[in-house]
């Protein structure tokens, strides 16, 4: 075998030797140039909605950022919502919030939802896991009933938030990344 037949070899065993541990893993590859950064990237995203959507979902973004400084942002593009899990780890399901932006406005949802203490009865929604709230602008979050719902979400997390450092901003998936969807059947 020559040396560069083997060189190839080596590098085929490398590249294809670390599997895929579950479908985010797999989702994370991106086809966007590696010259975007993930801030980049999440920029062309927002820039997506109408200018005053983008100014909201800018200022959520850092009200919760700041609240969250340790938290990892996992960033999903689903094509009709873009939504930004904030995890202690890179995996979207131990998100403690999450925001997701539409057409029809931001909301904030709240992971273990329907075991948050509510006496204001602010969260909406009838999902087994979580809970939301409308937000029309990121002074909401800093609202003592909105923060206790916070405080209370952090508390039940299945994995603590680190205590220092800062999290990081990751692009799980675009619209882009997707494959196509399957036509309709006529």
């Amino acid at each position: 075998m020559s040396g560069l037949a083997a060189e190839l070899q080596a590098v085929a065993r490398i590249s294809c030797s670390t599997p895929y541990k579950n479908l985010e893993d797999r989702m994370a590859v991106s086809s966007v140039s590696t010259k975007d950064t993930p801030e980049t990237q999440l920029r062309s995203l927002i820039e997506k909605f109408d200018p005053k959507d983008q100014r909201l979902i800018r200022s959520v973004r850092s009200a919760v950022r700041k609240r969250l400084p340790t938290a990892n942002e996992l960033v999903y593009d689903y094509g009709t919502s873009l939504v930004i899990g904030y995890s202690p780890t890179d995996h979207g399901v131990e998100s403690i919030v999450s925001t997701a932006a539409r057409t029809d406005g931001v909301r904030l949802y709240f992971m273990h939802g329907p075991q948050l203490p509510d006496p204001k009865k602010l969260l909406m929604g009838s999902g087994k896991q979580t809970r939301f709230i409308r937000v029309e602008a990121a002074k909401q979050l800093a609202h003592p009933d909105v923060e206790a719902l916070i405080a209370a979400t952090i508390d039940r997390a299945s994995v603590p938030l680190p205590s220092k450092g800062r999290g990081t901003l990751v692009i799980k998936s675009t619209a882009a990344m997707k494959r196509p969807r399957r036509k309709l059947a006529k």
